[in-house]
């Protein structure tokens, strides 16, 4: 019986990629040989593996079936035929994913690719935001690296606490009120960062149990419009210390009225990379980074 384990590692990306164009660039080949490498799986399984639909191809059932022991498959493999060497940063050359939300991003990133760039030129970083199936892209192998708040994950996800941050309180320098008190901190209009649009998060929940709320005047996707929007209309928003240093001079921060739990910065990967010593190296530097800044 005679196997060819390139097919195995191909139907894997077409699986991935849903498509033969983004397979075929995936893999560095022709888009006439990632379609001739298509029927030659079509034939070995005999199932068509992908069929079009309109404009798009969709996997077969069976397709679907064997997505993560197919994916699992080539991740072993490579485990097996790619031994582990002594990491020469100079010299490598990879792409890595990283998904985190906005206002992580903001604090993390700037600095990150500083790092990178002075110890490993030959790094690209990919950055994501987040996603509604934050786990998928690990699983699939998309994202490299998660940073969230999410302290448990599944079995087949590591993950560690690499900082724990306080909520502050930003706005203009010249508000009328004191944000640091209850009073002053509810009567001036709030702007809370969400990407789905939620008027409520945590804050409103101490608040309530303290028995007082605030207005919310304004919801924004990024941190960047929050802070635009603080800038131009004299409102406040609470974010996480780590993202005071980003502030422009018009604004300060404020320690929050009420305390507030502490927000775990955690950073989450696949078990598969328990033996890349590239994946180790940036999840390594991800955790200096972060420890040098520290919140604020």
């Amino acid at each position: 019986m005679h196997l060819d384990l390139n097919l195995l590692v191909a139907l894997d990306v077409l699986l991935d990629e849903g498509s033969v164009g983004a397979a075929a660039d995936r893999l560095h080949l022709s888009q006439p040989a990632m379609s001739r490498t298509l029927g030659r799986i079509r034939r070995a399984t005999g199932d068509e593996i992908l069929v079009r639909a309109g404009r798009v191809m969709l996997p077969t059932p069976y397709a679907e079936q064997i997505r993560g022991e197919v994916h699992q498959l080539v991740a072993r493999a490579r485990t097996i035929f790619v031994p582990e060497t002594e990491l020469d940063l100079a010299t490598l050359e990879r792409t890595f994913t990283l998904q985190c939300n906005d206002v992580v991003a903001s604090a993390l990133v700037p600095r990150l690719a500083a790092r990178v760039a002075a110890t490993a030129p030959g790094v690209c970083l990919r950055v994501l935001g987040e996603a509604d199936t934050n786990l998928d892209g690990l699983r699939r192998g998309t994202v490299d690296v998660r940073l969230t708040d999410e302290t448990t994950h599944p079995a087949d996800v590591r993950s560690a606490t690499v900082l724990t941050d306080t909520l502050v309180a930003v706005g203009r320098h010249d508000l009328a009120a004191d944000p640091a008190t209850t009073a002053g901190f509810t009567a001036v209009g709030h702007v809370v960062v969400s990407r789905r649009g939620r008027r409520r998060d945590r804050v409103d929940d101490v608040l309530e149990a303290h028995g007082t709320a605030r207005r919310v005047s304004l919801t924004v996707p990024t941190l960047a419009m929050a802070l635009a929007a603080v800038t131009a209309a004299g409102l406040l928003t609470v974010v996480p210390g780590m993202a005071v240093a980003g502030l422009g001079p018009e604004l300060r921060a404020w320690p929050l009225p009420v305390p507030t739990p502490e927000i775990p910065a955690v950073l989450a990967w696949h078990t598969r990379h328990g033996r890349d010593t590239a994946h180790t190296w940036l999840r390594d530097t991800i955790r200096d980074v972060l420890s040098v800044g520290g919140p604020r």
